[in-house]
């Protein structure tokens, strides 16, 4: 992600719940808007948009950005945030729900044009650009072109947090990217509809989502249903993606690629976020908060039932991990530290990131979630990116289908009942000889009684292998010290053992030199 994006989504992060919207007059809009936003009816049905994407996919790819122009994808990041929808927006999709949504405009790093249909029933409405529907503020008011102006995107509101206040629970905008927060909470960490490449020398191909047709959910409805056109040099796709917001929010992905070409490397279920330091390294950083990061680990259910807990790291040099499975159960980008004190940061407030937690639905076979770590100085950059990568190719006019379920809230969806990892950390020994590994669990009512812990290394061995309870009620701390024997790096994983077998997280790490 781009230093420019990342500043952006920086912002929006810091408002996802403060720009929060009165509902007032809002619900008269669906009457009085037809007029000047809505333009061509067309059929749709999700058969349609399939059927469509196939047939995009049998010809060559258009790259679209030539139709947003210079003037704005020139302009910075303050008159991009000057361009707002004005007081008619958000517009309801259904009065009696109480969902709303208000377009984004095309212009700075978002140069990737969309567009955005309404549907109602069996039928399709175009909405279109009304330069009316929009404020211009300075600096935008000098440099935004007369015309029309693409849209890049929308964002989707409803009462989250409050009776008759408006917070946003989630946004689509710019490639195939998408979040969603729960109650009370904050953008952080971005999903996206699907990975190319990453990684390759070749380069990533990122796919991005053309047109956008969102449902006006019937009376009743709990959930709003988007679908999506998917397009890439590679591949087309139709998405179904059901968002239900609420204390955690959830959204249902169902999709169908046609590829273009064969895909080599093809990550579903992708998710960027943000890690700097937190205790694992804060020698590193002369900064005065605890910790900076959207996300502070990989955790993953397997499909044999293990959960696995992968402190994330900031490296000096770019590190892939790739923890094969066969059927997995979950796999997610957590933010496990949920107190101010853990980051001392008033503004960022990332305490206040969601988990995001990746159920899959069906078989999905064998595979690997992949993790790539990217060194980065500084928090405005996305250096984390993890996926599930599946064994089944990926072949040109075979069509790929796949289901998951993502839960975006404060804690993962689905969590060990035994114990769990809290706390990483990492130092020299008392004799400056050797790395020195702290880990702390949190017990979950585990005895402590008749544990004992294992320590496997891949490459050194682990030697002075202690544990024993700490001042805080129900947490073990364990610790181990790492005998590289001239190693370069090392995959580490600590195990509690019980007579009955392994008990709660496997806390697993990769230790280079």
């Amino acid at each position: 992600m781009s230093l420019a994006r990342r500043h952006l989504l920086a912002g929006a992060a810091a408002t996802a719940t403060a720009s929060a919207l009165g509902i007032g007059s809002q619900l008269a809009l669906i009457g009085s808007a037809e007029a000047s936003v809505f333009g061509e009816t067309v059929p749709f049905s999700r058969a349609r948009l399939a059927a469509a994407a196939r047939a995009l996919s049998e010809q060559p790819f258009q790259d679209r950005r030539g139709e947003v122009s210079d003037e704005l994808t020139a302009m910075g990041y303050d008159a991009y945030r000057a361009m707002q929808p004005g007081p008619d927006w958000p517009m309801p999709l259904s009065p009696a729900n109480r969902f709303y949504f208000d377009p984004l405009l095309a212009g700075f790093v978002y140069n990737q044009p969309v567009d955005l249909w309404y549907v109602n029933g069996d039928q399709a409405q175009r909405i279109i650009f009304d330069r009316e529907m929009f404020v211009f503020r300075p600096p935008a008011a000098t440099v935004v072109p007369e015309g029309n102006i693409p849209f890049s995107g929308f964002r989707l509101r409803s009462e989250l947090n409050q009776p008759g206040v408006l917070d946003e629970f989630a946004v689509f905008q710019g490639a195939s990217y998408f979040r969603a927060v729960g109650a009370g909470e904050n953008y952080g960490l971005s999903a996206r509809g699907l990975a190319i490449n990453t990684g390759r020398p070749t380069g990533e191909e990122f796919p991005v989502f053309r047109s956008f047709w969102i449902e006006r959910p019937p009376e009743g409805a709990k959930a709003v249903v988007v679908h999506a056109l998917l397009d890439s040099p590679s591949t087309t796709g139709a998405y179904r993606i059901t968002i239900r917001p609420g204390d955690a929010t959830v959204t249902d992905v169902e999709l169908t690629l046609f590829p273009r070409t064969d895909i080599k490397t093809v990550g579903f279920a992708p998710f960027s976020s943000m890690f700097l330091f937190d205790a694992i390294n804060r020698h590193a950083f002369d900064d005065y908060r605890d910790a900076v990061h959207d996300s502070g680990g990989l955790s993953i259910f397997t499909g044999a039932g293990e959960w696995l807990w992968r402190p994330i790291m900031n490296p000096q040099r770019l590190q892939v991990s790739a923890f094969v499975d066969s059927t997995p159960r979950g796999f997610g980008l957590v933010q496990r530290k949920r107190h101010y004190s853990d980051y001392q940061d008033a503004e960022a407030r990332y305490e206040t990131r969601p988990t995001a937690w990746v159920e899959p639905i069906g078989d999905w076979g064998g595979g690997a979630v992949v993790l790539f770590e990217i060194p980065t100085e500084n928090e405005t950059n996305d250096n984390i990116v993890t996926y599930w990568q599946p064994n089944q190719p990926i072949i040109a006019g075979e069509p790929f289908s796949l289901t998951y379920r993502i839960h975006w809230d404060s804690a993962a969806a689905a969590v060990t009942q035994g114990p769990r990892v809290i706390a990483t950390r990492q130092g020299q020994n008392f004799h400056g000889t050797r790395r020195l590994f702290v880990i702390d669990f949190a017990m979950n009512g585990q005895p402590i009684d008749g544990i004992s812990v294992d320590v496997e290394c891949s490459a050194g061995k682990a030697v002075n292998i202690t544990f024993y309870p700490t001042p805080e009620p129900d947490v073990l701390r364990t610790s181990f010290e790492l005998d590289t024997d001239g190693a370069e790096s090392s995959e580490l994983r600590l195990t509690l053992n019980t007579p009955q077998g392994p008990a709660g997280e496997r806390w697993v790490f990769r230790w280079t030199s």
